[in-house]
């Protein structure tokens, strides 16, 4: 048997949702798109209920996915873990990011590529690094190596991390230069192939008359 729709009232505090009203008792609320085919006298059947109250949940999820994405770009990972988080199972999840999709918000090839492109500007790291943090946002394997395809290459990275950090080591002597940035190198990932030539690179732009230290760099390198 069905229930008759006596009253839409929009909530004083939250104008996007309306309350419904069946056989002159409140019901429900619903976000006003869902809401909108509805019309007081119109008799809704129990499926039809539960279908609008599954919308609704859709509905809600999706306008919080909308929130988190308007703060910066996700992957599918983190859109979909943050909506767990907040409850919503994953039918609930796989619908929003469906719809994500589909209007082109959410994209694991365009979030990697702008992830790799960002890093190696503010905070160059090697490749290896880069790939561990994308592996964390969920990023595939397949989706990380395309991305790393268009990534400068190693020396060029651990030479522009180099050099922002050398001008607060340059009054150092030479080995502890060396030890503090070499190990941030390490930090950063690059291997020391990559990084033993970018420390005598440095340190020869910082003391372009050290070329007696810088040979004594290259023995200690040798003997070391």
């Amino acid at each position: 048997m069905g229930r008759t729709i006596t009253a839409l009232r929009v909530q004083k505090r939250n104008p996007n949702r309306v309350n419904v009203y069946l056989d002159g008792e409140f019901a429900f609320g619903l976000v006003r798109i869902v809401a909108a085919w509805l019309s007081v006298g119109q008799v809704l059947e129990e499926g039809q209920i539960e279908k609008l109250r599954a919308q609704d949940t859709v509905e809600v999820a999706y306008q919080k996915a909308l929130q988190l994405l308007s703060y910066r770009e996700r992957s599918e990972a983190e859109v979909r873990r943050r909506l767990t988080d907040g409850g919503f199972d994953r039918e609930v999840t796989d619908a929003v990011l469906l719809r994500l999709r589909e209007a082109g918000l959410v994209q694991d090839d365009r979030y990697a590529r702008q992830w790799v492109e960002s890093r190696s500007l503010s905070r160059p790291r090697a490749r290896r690094a880069l790939a561990a943090e994308l592996q964390r946002k969920g990023i595939a394997k397949e989706t990380i190596e395309q991305a790393l395809e268009d990534a400068a290459p190693e020396e060029d990275l651990a030479y522009a991390a180099a050099s922002k950090q050398a001008r607060r080591l340059q009054d150092l002597p030479l080995d502890t230069f060396r030890a503090r940035l070499g190990g941030f190198l390490a930090r950063r990932g690059f291997g020391y192939d990559v990084s033993g030539e970018v420390l005598r690179r440095v340190w020869s732009e910082l003391h372009p008359n050290g070329d007696e230290e810088l040979s004594g760099i290259r023995r200690g390198e040798k003997n070391g």
